[in-house]
């Protein structure tokens, strides 16, 4: 294996592919590994993984997926090691906050939006690729839940596509502290805030960009002026997006089976999204998997963008 980006944790392992590409001045796009871990059924989430990774390439950038293996942060994974990922269901899932925790035991974990930030950074990789956020959720008022990804992002200096934040949560309370933060997010060739499995979340944009390149001067100009993401939304087309009457009903019913059971934390989003794939009979696995193929060719776009690879 290649040595690690000397900003990398000392442990770390980049595959070969992803170092011959960083050290090169390819464009490499970063996957999360918790979506194949925990946020789609096995086996589907095999075939998933090579699916995502082949979209990147479609785009014109190398994919890196990453996770922890025995403690060891691993940027960029061979097959086996997917094959690990995919189905271990014992699979810790690795927020920043948890890093810490499995390099010094020695534990092997999925890494979350926000890990997966960090450690994507940390390589030298400016572009990452996830289907949905975290974000605030929608009793925070009394719980004071909210994702980690969101305070990672406002320091972690790289573009992320993703369609929205998850819909089970709440978006404009989300949006509101995004701003907060500083986090710069623009729609792509929408000024409609994306809700992951229908195209509008009801919220609205400032900003939007035209095509890749633009989302790449974006995130150039930004990263001269002061640390933190660029998000890019991605809305599915409306013919490909989840019937939002469909939407609704799931969802609430979901969120409510998620409260009677006493889930709560980070337990919460696993339990409902498994509940939406049974109680939608599929139809959000489906549109899951289509918007994070779509998520990540436009990534690949934009990293080729900002490497200066013409197209």
């Amino acid at each position: 294996m290649h040595p690690p980006s000397s900003d990398l944790p000392a442990r770390s392992v980049l595959s070969p592919e992803v170092a011959d590409a960083l050290g090169s001045g390819r464009p490499v796009v970063a996957l999360e590994s918790t979506l194949l871990a925990h946020g789609l059924p096995r086996p589907d989430n095999r075939a998933a993984a090579d699916d995502v990774e082949a979209a990147v390439r479609a785009g014109g950038a190398v994919p890196a997926t990453i996770a922890v293996l025995d403690g060891v942060p691993h940027v960029g994974l061979t097959p086996v090691e997917v094959d690990r990922v995919c189905a271990d269901p014992d699979l810790a899932k690795l927020g920043v906050r948890d890093l810490p925790v499995a390099a010094a035991l020695g534990l092997s974990g999925a890494t979350t939006v926000s890990s997966t930030a960090l450690l994507a950074a940390a390589a030298g990789i400016g572009v990452f690729a996830t289907g949905g956020l975290g974000g605030v959720h929608r009793q925070a008022v009394g719980t004071f839940d909210e994702s980690a990804d969101l305070t990672a992002l406002s320091r972690t200096s790289l573009v992320v596509v993703c369609a929205g934040v998850k819909s089970i949560l709440d978006v404009p309370a989300t949006l509101e502290r995004l701003e907060s933060l500083s986090v710069t997010v623009v729609g792509y060739r929408t000024t409609t805030f994306p809700g992951f499995y229908v195209a509008d979340s009801g919220a609205r944009l400032d900003w939007s960009v035209a095509d890749p390149e633009q989302a790449a001067a974006v995130f150039a100009a930004r990263r001269q002026l002061a640390s933190g993401a660029v998000i890019v939304a991605n809305p599915l087309p409306q013919d490909q997006q989840l019937d939002p009457a469909l939407h609704d009903r799931v969802i609430a019913g979901a969120l409510a089976a998620a409260e009677e059971a006493g889930v709560r934390g980070k337990d919460v989003t696993p339990f409902v999204l498994d509940h939406l794939h049974r109680a939608s009979e599929g139809a959000t696995l489906a549109v899951n998997v289509r918007l994070v193929l779509r998520n990540a060719e436009l990534a690949g776009r934009i990293a080729a963008a900002l490497a200066g690879v013409p197209r």
